[in-house]
């Protein structure tokens, strides 16, 4: 893996670290190559219980790379499906995969960066994160998902509105909105959100997998068929260690030990 994406391991947690600083993190060629292969190894592999997603620099994420894209005109449209379609399967992935994935966010969150956030399952800022859809600013509708989850989060009007205006959003707005859960002082937001990291990795992940899928498939289904797929997942939980666990641990009156499975 190339240095514009940074994966490490802390523990039972992964982190992964969008790494173009000088550019704001702005998503390239290279970038949506390699979060594709960070989010496809984090995915894949079961030790890991709960992921990071975080920016170096400045900024988590200033979308695309707006220059490079003009500098590339000419043959930028044959290319861009193919080189798009690593950037979804990035964003996929954080939306489906069966684990936590919390979003650390901090300055400026727009375009494709808001996009990689929205996928995220929680959110953290920064009380100086600037949250903007920014696409119509340079004339192109939205990617990565934004058309998907952004309706979802804060209803189909006022993301519209934030598509069509491209307005900035202060990290405050957003929280009332629901397109983040905490802010925070600049200064705490590592701190807070390793803390949280540590939290969601040392929960019941199986059970966060299936929660995480009965939320995202519940847009799709009628309410009986979300309640026969609640019966089923609940029943997928029941011979699991952490459900013996939890409702051991609730008995005797102590704090659950998880261990993911």
């Amino acid at each position: 893996m190339t240095d514009t994406v940074l994966l490490e391991r802390r523990g039972a947690a992964a982190v992964i670290t969008l790494n173009r600083p000088d550019k704001l993190n702005a998503l390239d060629e290279a970038l949506m190559r390699d979060l594709d292969r960070a989010t496809r190894e984090v995915a894949e592999d079961d030790a890991v219980r709960a992921v990071l997603v975080r920016g170096a620099g400045r900024a988590f994420m200033a979308g695309g790379d707006v220059a490079y894209f003009h500098a590339h005109l000419d043959s930028l449209g044959p290319r861009f499906a193919e080189m798009g379609q690593g950037f979804h399967a990035s964003v996929k992935r954080l939306r489906t995969m069966p684990k936590p994935v919390l979003a650390c966010v901090h300055g400026a969150v727009a375009g494709g960066g808001l996009s990689v956030m929205l996928a995220c399952d929680l959110a953290i800022a920064s009380r100086d994160a600037q949250f903007s859809l920014a696409y119509a600013n340079i004339g192109t509708s939205p990617d990565g998902g934004s058309s998907f989850t952004l309706p979802r989060i804060v209803g189909l009007r006022k993301a519209l509105e934030l598509a069509f205006l491209g307005e900035r959003l202060d990290a405050e707005a957003a929280c009332a909105l629901g397109v983040v859960n905490w802010v925070v002082d600049a200064e705490a937001l590592e701190a807070r959100a390793a803390e949280m990291l540590d939290r969601l990795a040392a929960g019941p992940t199986f059970a966060y997998g299936r929660t995480k899928a009965l939320f995202n498939e519940t847009w799709e289904r009628p309410m009986a068929e979300q309640l026969d797929a609640e019966l089923a997942s609940f029943g997928q939980c029941i011979p699991t260690h952490d459900f013996a666990e939890g409702t051991g641990a609730f008995v005797a009156k102590r704090p659950p030990v998880f261990k993911g499975r």
